[in-house]
């Protein structure tokens, strides 16, 4: 991700990207060429540049931009997520948000990765929390523009959602709750569809994977404050942000509901070492 800006008109032909490319227009335009069609973006818009695996050609003209990309693969995961994973990678079919709304949210998205995550120093340090933004962003373009991933609803093979999947897949979570997760991870470890696991974990746990993978982390979260020293220069945002909790706010609301009391007041009423 980055900021771009020209005070000048500046044409470009180039080769393909490999990645999912989003221009988020702040000021000027920009005229797309690509396959010989044209195609003039402004502000307010954020829009994919380019297929990820063609060439492109276009113009800026005294524009201000942020530029994100991210790898395709990201799509398939998110898609696997939402139980719209079709065969084959996920492909956008259009630069365009479908509708208004879906710009403004895609915007937004933008928006909070550029600010709140990677211009915070300690945020940025936290691979967990970039990876769950980056993911979200993801999110966001599955459902700002068109794309080939299915959109009705798929069919749960019931073999698969029965109690032994949820076991294998709560054993997973918790070996693994330190790192980046998607809901296609867990299926692929425990040899299940995404949506058998979904279905196993509504049946038999009366939850989602996401949501306990997340009191999972919540909970290695706990015992880091309970075991933390604030001589030392431990801080309740310090800690959430290890675990993927970009927001202080809300992980601190989160923490009340589970554990009826402040996140700081468990810092700092931590045991005392004994000598």
């Amino acid at each position: 991700m980055d900021r771009l800006s020209f005070g000048y008109d500046m044409g470009y032909d180039a080769g393909s990207l490999g990645k999912i490319c989003l221009i988020s227009m702040h000021a000027g335009t920009l005229v797309d060429r690509t396959d010989g069609r044209e195609t003039v973006f402004g502000p307010g818009e954020t829009f994919l540049l380019a297929p990820p695996d063609r060439p492109y050609q276009g113009e800026v003209r005294a524009a201000r931009y942020t530029i994100t990309m991210f790898d395709p693969g990201l799509l398939d995961r998110v898609a696997a997520a939402g139980g719209r994973a079709a065969p084959g990678p996920v492909t956008l079919t259009g630069p365009r948000a479908s509708t208004a709304a879906g710009n403004r949210r895609l915007t937004a998205a933008v928006s909070y990765l550029r600010d709140a995550v990677l211009s915070d120093p300690d945020v940025g340090q936290s691979e967990l929390v970039v990876d769950t933004a980056a993911q979200h962003l993801a999110a966001a373009v599955l459902a700002a523009l068109p794309h080939t991933a299915r959109t009705g609803p798929a069919r749960v093979d019931t073999r698969d959602a029965g109690s032994d999947t949820l076991r294998k897949a709560v054993a997973f979570i918790e070996d693994n709750a330190h790192r980046d997760l998607a809901l296609a991870d867990i299926a692929i470890a425990v040899r299940a569809t995404p949506r058998a696991l979904q279905y196993a974990f509504r049946r038999h746990a009366g939850t989602t994977p996401t949501e306990y993978l997340r009191r999972a982390r919540l909970e290695r979260a706990h015992a880091d404050l309970r075991a933390a020293d604030p001589s030392d220069g431990a801080t309740v945002t310090r800690i959430a942000m290890q675990w993927g909790f970009a927001h202080p706010g809300r992980f601190a609301d989160a923490y009340r509901r589970m554990y009826g009391r402040a996140p700081s007041l468990t810092l700092r009423d931590r045991p005392p070492v004994r000598r």
